[in-house]
């Protein structure tokens, strides 16, 4: 079929062509206005939960396979037409991008938007940044005058330096936004800003475990790092332990979830939200997980293995409206 298109369009001849890309570009824009008002009442009734989502984003990721840039663009402009319809209007006619209507929307208010959109009409990105900046003044950048290392091998944990040589310096950077990017099946380049505590610790750990890790190589130490956190994390969490005692369960008609069984609930579901939407979608949120009774402890239901199920917190909120419904 894209062939076919692709030879039809070989076809025109130029002034058609040409015709032909004027009318596509205006039918796109067009659709992109319609797509972000439906979104916009699509979040207003949030019913991204009943798709298994647990955000708008997430429902843009996954259902409709924009990429994570392009969702957050849907998700934020979406929001904004709710209170700002005129921005629709100009999405359509092509007076306005997407991405333009995402970073004005943080600095629209109801006094200020018609003004502030006409500004924008038709400029580039830099220019709308400078629009926006004038409204919302960012704080100064503190300056700085010092010497740079030679050889850094800073947060974006490069090869590992030999046995003789020093520990890796750590180059403190400007905060910029955190990055993984895979390097192969299961290598991974990290790169994140430090402050000095963290920077500090770092270069504490490298010492305290030199034997282990003669080169102090970063990706080493953080990762003997994350294994002590996570299972410190998930011993608060989920109660876990190398050596489970037998549980005494909870008390009859308690709300409190036993030991015992959290484990349980947390290996059964995987560490992720168990909700399934009715056309076989499961929510793949990892965060902000929560315990949730699918016969609510107020309608008499117990905190059992098959009574207890994992959710995040905006599908355990949406069943708690299902059951009870909305207050």
């Amino acid at each position: 079929m894209n062939t076919d298109i692709l030879s039809r369009a070989d076809e025109l001849s130029d002034r058609e062509l040409v015709a032909k890309v004027q009318l596509l570009a205006t039918r796109e824009r067009e659709t992109v206005a319609e797509l972000i008002a439906h979104l916009a009442i699509l979040d207003k009734r949030r019913l991204f939960l009943a798709e298994g989502c647990p955000t708008l984003f997430a429902y843009c990721a996954q259902v409709l396979h924009v990429s994570e840039s392009a969702a957050y663009d849907r998700m934020e402009v979406a929001r904004a037409v709710r209170k700002y319809p005129l921005i629709l209007e100009m999405l359509a006619d092509g007076s306005l991008t997407l991405t333009n209507a995402r970073l004005l929307a943080p600095a629209l208010t109801p006094a200020n938007h018609r003004q502030l959109l006409e500004a924008a009409t038709h400029k580039g990105k830099r220019e709308i940044l400078q629009l926006v900046t004038r409204r919302r003044p960012l704080a100064d950048v503190s300056s700085t005058t010092r010497q740079l290392p030679t050889r850094t091998a800073s947060l974006v944990f490069d090869a590992p330096q030999t046995m003789e040589s020093e520990s890796p310096v750590l180059e403190i950077r400007p905060p910029a936004r955190p990055v993984v990017v895979p390097l192969s099946p299961k290598r991974f380049k990290i790169q994140f800003t430090a402050d000095e505590q963290t920077h500090d610790l770092l270069r504490r750990a490298q010492d305290l475990l030199r034997r282990q890790i003669p080169n102090g190589d970063v990706g080493e130490v953080m990762a003997k790092a994350l294994k002590v956190l996570v299972y410190q994390l998930e011993k608060e969490k989920i109660a876990a332990t190398e050596r489970p005692r037998e549980g005494r369960g909870s008390a009859s008609r308690s709300r409190h979830v036993p030991a015992t069984v959290r484990r349980e609930i947390w290996k059964r579901d995987g560490g992720r939200c168990a909700f399934v939407a009715q056309n076989g979608r499961r929510c793949t949120e990892r965060g902000f997980l929560e315990f949730h009774h699918v016969v609510p402890y107020r309608a008499g239901g117990e905190a059992t293995v098959d009574n207890v199920q994992l959710r995040c917190r905006a599908h355990n909120g949406y069943e708690a409206e299902l059951y009870f419904g909305s207050s």
